[in-house]
């Protein structure tokens, strides 16, 4: 399993308010979520995002709610893996529910520049900065959490 995308990158403590204003938690509409996606601190995101792209950020991504409205919007807007220093833990249990690709990697979320070239081998935990021609090495997925991001998340990895 690979992802390979343009970076968009974000600073630390990025919470959910922010990933998906609360005004749009009245609908589970993936793309109606995905529109409204990064908008209070990124106008531009929707109109920029590309599917495959990735998405780094620093400390904490994720803090604030429990609601899954947040991978879900990142999923659905095309973003192909979230690479940061740090997740909420409740965050990164919901990404991996929903089947998004999230690693840590402090050393890859602190050199990686918005607009950098990146492929990620979720196999063997690399991330390869094509851009800048370096490589960071992540704690790479073990074989259950594969098969529920390949399965598209946890209820249809359930359901095989």
């Amino acid at each position: 399993m690979k992802a390979h995308g343009i970076v968009h990158k974000y600073g630390d403590n990025v919470d959910t308010d922010v990933i998906i204003p609360a005004r749009y938690l009245n609908t589970s509409d993936h793309k109606e979520l995905a529109s409204h996606c990064m908008e209070d601190i990124d106008k531009e995101f929707v109109s920029r995002v590309k599917q495959g792209d990735i998405m780094v950020a620093n400390m904490n991504f994720g803090c604030g709610s429990s609601r899954e409205h947040a991978p879900i919007a990142i999923k659905a807007s095309g973003i192909g893996c979230v690479i940061a220093s740090t997740f909420a833990r409740i965050f990164y249990r919901n990404a991996i529910n929903i089947g998004l690709p999230i690693l840590e990697c402090d050393e890859a979320a602190k050199d990686i520049d918005a607009g950098n070239e990146v492929e990620i081998d979720f196999d063997t935990g690399v991330i390869t900065n094509i851009t800048k021609d370096r490589t960071y090495q992540a704690q790479p997925f073990p074989d259950f959490i594969k098969e529920i991001i390949k399965s598209g998340g946890l209820l249809n990895s359930l359901k095989g």
